[in-house]
């Protein structure tokens, strides 16, 4: 791969020392040989650049075009930090900037008698002991003795593991049952009824809601609570691993919209009397758990629970000795859903007071309740979102955030007030800035990327002075030739908001000439595919059309994120008809460009972006010429029920919009090229979205391309990677 680089940099360099000597051999006069050195200079310079390959867009992107980083920056104390930089652990001092090796990649491998192929996952386990994890092992590294004082091997089959620093314990999963293992090498096991359809420990509501794990830890580690999911009620969903000698069927469980759903419930496992209780969550058994959060004294258990209907919330406190229900501290209620991404966060100045996001004025901030459930403020507010709280000062006079308050495309820390609401911005440069803060407040790593600036890491006081560079890494793609990337607004379809799209113009870019266009989308919650982060989020997939003579062009329409709720929210009930006349206002724009193709307008996404494509061509198939759908919802009630009544209610509550959203209705409308592309094992968006797709287009004589990745889920990922988007391109490059 270098050796390959490295000779086509040779090759352009040849060509452009050529047009030079070409130049210099002109028989005419001397001030006519400097302007046509002057004049072909330039291109001959230009020719020196590197043209992005597919192989450079879809590898390369992840791996040589990446810039380099430091990675897994974590505080020793307020005085000093650590990080990975070049498979080097180093540690550095905040003040005065000295730092030293804590360890190599091989010096570490000698010290844990381990073998790893990078750097593993580490933390402070205190100021004197680090926490290395890898291949379900933990090591735990006096650095004052420098020794290994303790190991936890999990077995190979572990999986879900948590180590809490507390009790020098892990929790983890075999199977669909929780154990958990000490430095003593004893095994606890949990539970011991998992399988058939019961399922303990893991993340359940298929990841709604913020949630990631089943297994959380309380402050002091004498507790350990965990999700239990029954899932027996829900069919099986037939999958097939065809690559067996005899082809293995694989279910998987995948309850769909409007059917019946699983019932969770939440165990405490205390550790002193190796006894389990569960919360009494009650009835009805669907409603969905979330944001499980310890108090400090680890006597009670917050939960956030959620209505089946997803429009009302209950924050409930249950009591850890006996699993009853002490309280409801708050409700929230919406009219189309309420979504708790983040467990509240107690403050560490007072723990009988807890902060707390929500979106009940429409828009992301932050909020301060006690214990007993009072409101005492709302701390934040105004048309932005906080959309991160880092930590406070010692004395919890102030907070420190990230939050969109200057633009959507952007992202800034702030010192906060936590008794006024009073905002300063700590970061200037335009831009995404994220931050680390040390666990006295008085300093952050920022890390920052823009437009033109690959993300580099800065260290800064409280105070927003910068103290100096940490890490700033070279451009990757400094010696390519790409084309123009620039940010474009356009008002959406009701005329109400602005709309941020993201334009890439051809290499060698003429604007006495007609392009066609590529339209990535992906429209859905959740989202955003245009900001002012490095190359305003572009794929290097898009310079790779533009190098080849294409327009790459992109939109968020309304129903993406960090636009408040009422941008977000017009989707509800009425999937992708507000996304596809936002986009449809992105066609209008790009019609009005007199170097746009109007009649060479293609569309592509993936899962939601599949739908949004199908949308597109089915609703308007004369402006779409050709399309390349991957892992489509195709009809919303084969989607699995937390995400698809969140957006749509159940079928039976709402079977307008469940038919509106259907792409089998419109089948009929289908003209010019489409490709249908989706992975054999999706449990995400399950095949069967497409192929009653094609057979409706069987039944109608419509034609449509189709292709299967047979071992892939939702994505195709890994190095199959390359031969999806080399089908994906050519689609594009034969057709339109």
């Amino acid at each position: 791969m270098t050796k390959n680089s490295d000779t086509r940099e040779d090759d352009y360099f040849l060509k452009g020392f050529l047009c030079v000597l070409a130049s210099l051999r002109a028989k005419n006069k001397h001030m006519k040989k400097f302007l046509v050195i002057l004049f072909v200079l330039p291109l001959c310079v230009a020719a020196q650049q590197k043209e992005m390959s597919l192989e450079d867009a879809v590898v390369g992107m992840y791996t040589y075009l990446r810039p380099q980083a430091i990675s897994q920056l974590q505080w020793q104390d307020d005085a000093s930090f650590s990080y990975v930089s070049k498979d080097t652990l180093w540690l550095e001092a905040a003040e005065k900037g000295s730092k030293k090796v804590l360890f190599s990649l091989e010096g570490l491998k000698s010290a844990l008698s381990g073998e790893f192929k990078r750097f593993p996952a580490y933390s402070w386990h205190d100021s004197q002991n680090l926490v290395f994890m890898s291949a379900n092992k933990y090591y735990i590294y006096d650095l004052k003795s420098f020794r290994l004082t303790d190991k936890i091997d999990l077995g190979e089959e572990a999986e879900n593991a948590d180590f809490c620093k507390a009790s020098r314990k892990a929790a983890y999963t075999l199977g669909d049952d929780v154990y958990i293992s000490g430095v003593s090498g004893e095994v606890i096991r949990v539970t011991a009824d998992g399988g058939s359809g019961i399922v303990n420990g893991k993340a359940v509501h298929r990841n709604e809601f913020g949630i990631e794990s089943g297994l959380f830890w309380s402050p002091g580690g004498n507790f350990l609570a965990f999700y239990r999911m029954d899932e027996s009620m829900v069919k099986d969903y037939p999958l097939v691993d065809f690559m067996a000698r005899e082809a293995e069927y694989t279910p998987v469980k995948y309850p769909m919209a409007g059917m019946e759903s699983h019932h969770v419930k939440i165990g405490i496992y205390n550790l002193k009397t190796a006894k389990t209780i569960f919360l009494q969550t009650g009835e009805p058994l669907d409603h969905y758990l979330t944001n499980i959060c310890w108090s400090p004294d680890e006597k009670s258990v917050f939960v956030a629970e959620i209505n089946r209907g997803q429009y009302h919330l209950q924050m409930n406190q249950y009591d850890v000795s006996t699993g009853e229900r002490i309280k409801t501290l708050f409700e929230e209620t919406d009219a189309e859903y309420v979504e708790p991404m983040r467990p509240m966060r107690f403050s560490k100045a007072n723990p009988q007071e807890f902060y707390w996001f929500s979106r009940r004025d429409g828009w992301l901030h932050l909020y301060k309740y006690d214990c007993s459930g009072a409101l005492k403020k709302q701390i934040t507010q105004g048309q932005w979102e906080v959309t991160n709280l880092l930590g406070s000062d010692t004395k919890e006079k102030y907070l420190f955030v990230e939050a969109t308050k200057e633009s959507p495309l952007e992202s800034h820390i702030y010192l906060l007030n936590a008794e006024t609401g009073e905002m300063e911005k700590l970061t200037s440069e335009p831009g995404i800035h994220s931050g680390v803060l040390s666990p006295g407040g008085n300093y952050l790593a920022d890390n920052f990327e823009s437009s033109d600036t690959p993300p580099k890491t800065d260290l800064i006081n409280t105070k927003g002075k910068k103290l100096r560079n940490l890490f700033t890494p070279a451009d990757p793609l400094a010696g390519y030739n790409l084309g123009e990337n620039k940010i474009v607004e356009i008002q959406s379809a009701d005329r109400k908001t602005t709309l941020y799209g993201r334009l890439i113009l051809p290499t060698g870019f003429n604007p006495d000439k007609k392009y066609p266009v590529v339209v990535y989308v992906y429209g859905g919650p959740h989202s955003q595919m245009v900001d002012k982060s490095w190359h305003n989020q572009a794929g290097w997939w898009q310079y790779y059309l533009a190098s080849k003579g294409y327009i790459a062009f992109t939109l968020d329409n309304r129903g993406t994120i960090n636009r408040g709720a009422d941008f977000e929210q017009c989707i509800h009930r009425e999937l992708g008809v507000n996304e596809t006349a936002d986009q449809m206002q992105g066609i209008e724009y790009l019609k009005s460009l007199p170097y746009v193709d109007s009649g060479r307008i293609g569309v592509h996404g993936w899962s939601y972006g599949g739908f949004m494509t199908l949308n597109l061509k089915l609703h308007y198939p004369d402006v779409f010429k050709v399309a390349v759908a991957g892992g489509p919802v195709v009809d919303w009630s084969l989607y699995e029920i937390m995400y698809g009544e969140r957006y749509m209610d159940k079928p039976q509550e709402n079977p307008e919009g469940y038919g509106n959203a259907n792409m089998l209705n419109l089948v009929g409308n289908l003209g010019g090229k489409l490709m249908l592309i989706h992975g054999l094992q999706d449990e995400t968006v399950v095949m069967q979205n497409s192929i009653k797709f094609l057979n409706e287009c069987i039944k109608q004589g419509k034609q449509v391309d189709f292709f299967v990745y047979p071992t892939h889920p939702h994505n195709v990922r890994g190095k199959d990677r390359l031969h999806l988007m080399q089908k994906v391109s050519d689609y594009f490059f034969d057709n339109l």
